[in-house]
């Protein structure tokens, strides 16, 4: 038991600086795959979205641009650690629409990037990211003032 409480002990000492980062790419991934599968051919990917996706309200053509759009910017700001909440709530909400409306039958995978999105959006990005840098700027910069 003395030697299952150390290594519990041990997991439970892991930073959470450590696991933000996989976390981050591994978000920062699915959605930046995404992209590419669209930039491979922009003609098939906007027939996807008139005849598959049906985002409501959107034509097709704006719909795909700004999922691509959403898909290239957010992932690179995850994968720097910049704006991360901000970019983990865009994403979010990308994922409500893809659940609700294109794949409602996907929810499990949904779930998933769910979970490790909200773990950043409550936790942040973590030390290794420019986040914190920029945090500590805007604190030195305050305290000046």
């Amino acid at each position: 038991m003395s030697f299952l409480r150390k290594i519990i002990a041990r997991l439970e000492a892991v930073p959470y600086s450590m696991l933000a980062i996989p976390l981050r790419l591994g978000v920062a991934w699915i959605f930046w795959s995404s992209a590419q599968v669209k930039l491979i051919n922009w003609q098939r990917t906007i027939e996807l979205f008139a005849e598959e996706y049906r985002v409501p309200l959107l034509p097709p053509e704006i719909a795909a641009a700004m999922a691509l759009s959403i898909e290239i910017a957010c992932p690179i700001l995850l994968v720097l650690g910049l704006f991360t909440r901000l970019a983990v709530l865009v994403l979010l909400g990308m994922t409500a629409v893809i659940q609700v409306f294109v794949y409602p039958e996907a929810w499990p995978t949904h779930l998933q990037w769910a979970a490790m999105m909200l773990v950043l959006l409550c936790r942040g990005a973590g030390a290794f990211s420019l986040d914190r840098l920029l945090w500590r700027w805007l604190a030195v910069t305050m305290a000046a003032i």
